[in-house]
């Protein structure tokens, strides 16, 4: 007794209980997929019931048998998960192609083909800088990068501390004491840190596949921007030690110095976090620039009315609608100083309009942010999902396909169709066969 379907015969499949019946040829115009290739699906075939059994999501399901009824059209529930859902396509081995279509019909930006230099000696070196998670090496390297940037941070918050702010401004104001500088121990960190970062950023340079791409990439700019300040003092100093005057005025260098603290944007190279967050910030300036715009209505509006309220009030802070403008702002965005604050009924009435107000304004935007936020992060935690966990199916004939010697179990070169077994064989082999089920294991199989 052998088992042949006709295309125009009906197919049922139970999928964790819960029956499905369609016809074979709507299955079959996707070979290639696990349903639609009677080999593969005949692993989850149950004799005894005449259907097949998938403990698989039966939500997910709705879709799958959906994208065989409409020829490929994949819709996603809108109540599954991305994640979920792409786990049971891979399942279903509906193919790459499908999966493709997918991430770009759910807003997933497709992955550039990332160039690698020519020479073997620079491939080398820029995977080593550029992609951490290209071997052990590159990962000591990224954690020595990382402390070095949190060294420098930690150099420049703490140098301005009252005990070693009084050298600090001794030296800004150029008295003469330039070479006491390079024994600074605060110098001499800073020094290295600098030495750090400038032969990281020179390493990539030199190895980078396309040089413009390179100067064009924002993180790279923010490496430059994060040594700059050091040249720029070192050249200060020594101009201070020849005696001349320097070109460069001392808010100057006080700003060039705070771009130091820029660094810190140097830790999203490193840091899945802060790429969320700019991911987000970006995705999200239109909805920026509106709350932006809201603020400003709200701030023209409320400080003129405050001003008019309390304007002959004697000694008032509300001088002018200008002056009554950080007033607006601390209280629409409710944080409220209190070093600005009307005394008169009118005045409080406005401000108490001013906060109802700024709380609604803020309200509106924030959730189109925060959406944004939460689909970044789910993206972003899938495709780290995805390269640590793999899909493992268990079953008999998997188990048995191969014998000791490489070949199938009827000797004919390891074909897995059983076309020729009889009913008592079937029942046999139910009767030793474990339950289909699927596992998850961490690492490659």
């Amino acid at each position: 007794m052998t088992y042949s379907w006709g295309l125009t015969e009906r197919l049922a499949i139970n999928v964790s209980g819960m029956r499905y019946e369609t016809q074979l040829r709507t299955l079959a115009q996707f070979p290639d997929s696990l349903l639609g290739d009677p080999k593969r699906r005949l692993r989850y075939f149950d004799p005894l019931r005449n259907e097949l059994f998938l403990d698989r999501s039966r939500a997910c399901f709705d879709a799958i048998l959906y994208f065989y009824q409409s020829g490929g059209r994949l819709r996603r529930p809108v109540n599954v998960p991305i994640d979920m859902f792409m786990e049971e396509l891979r399942f279903y081995e509906l193919g790459e192609d499908v999966m493709d279509r997918f991430k770009e019909d759910e807003g997933f930006a497709k992955e550039e083909e990332r160039a690698l230099p020519q020479g073997e000696l620079q491939r080398r070196l820029w995977m080593l800088f550029e992609y951490p998670e290209s071997s052990s090496a590159a990962r000591i390297i990224a954690i020595i990068s990382v402390m070095v940037i949190v060294v420098s941070i930690l150099i420049f918050c703490l140098e301005t501390l009252p005990e070693f702010r009084h050298e600090k401004e001794l030296r800004e104001n150029y008295t003469g004491r330039g070479e006491q500088s390079h024994k600074d121990p605060f110098f001499i960190v800073e020094t290295i840190c600098i030495c750090w970062f400038s032969c990281e950023l020179l390493v990539r340079f030199f190895c980078a596949p396309s040089k413009v791409l390179f100067c064009k990439d924002v993180m790279n700019i923010i490496d430059l921007f994060a040594i700059i300040p050091y040249f720029v003092t070192i050249g200060t100093e020594l101009a201070k030690d020849k005696g001349t005057q320097p070109s460069v005025s001392l808010a100057l260098i006080r700003v060039i110095r705070l771009v130091r603290v820029f660094r810190i944007f140097k830790l999203s190279r490193h840091s899945k976090g802060l790429q969320i967050l700019g991911q987000t910030l970006k995705a999200s300036l239109r909805e920026l620039a509106l709350l932006i715009f809201f603020l400003f209505i709200g701030v023209i509006l409320f400080s003129s009315a405050v001003y008019f309220a309390e304007v002959d009030r004697p000694n008032t802070l509300f001088t002018s609608i200008p002056e009554a403008f950080w007033w607006a702002v601390v209280s629409m965005t409710t944080v409220g100083y209190g070093d600005m604050y009307p005394e008169t009924v009118g005045g409080k009435l406005v401000g108490s309009m001013c906060a109802i107000a700024g709380v609604l304004t803020i309200s509106l935007p924030v959730p189109v942010i925060v959406s944004n936020f939460s689909y970044f992060y789910h993206r972003g935690m899938e495709c780290e999902d995805t390269t640590q966990y793999h899909h493992v199916e268990t079953s008999l004939w998997e188990n048995e396909g191969e014998d000791e010697d490489g070949e199938g179990e009827d000797g004919g070169g390891g074909e897995d169709w059983p076309g020729d077994m009889h009913l008592s064989d079937w029942l046999i082999c139910l009767s030793i066969m474990p339950q289909q089920q699927t596992v998850y294991i961490n690492g490659h199989s």
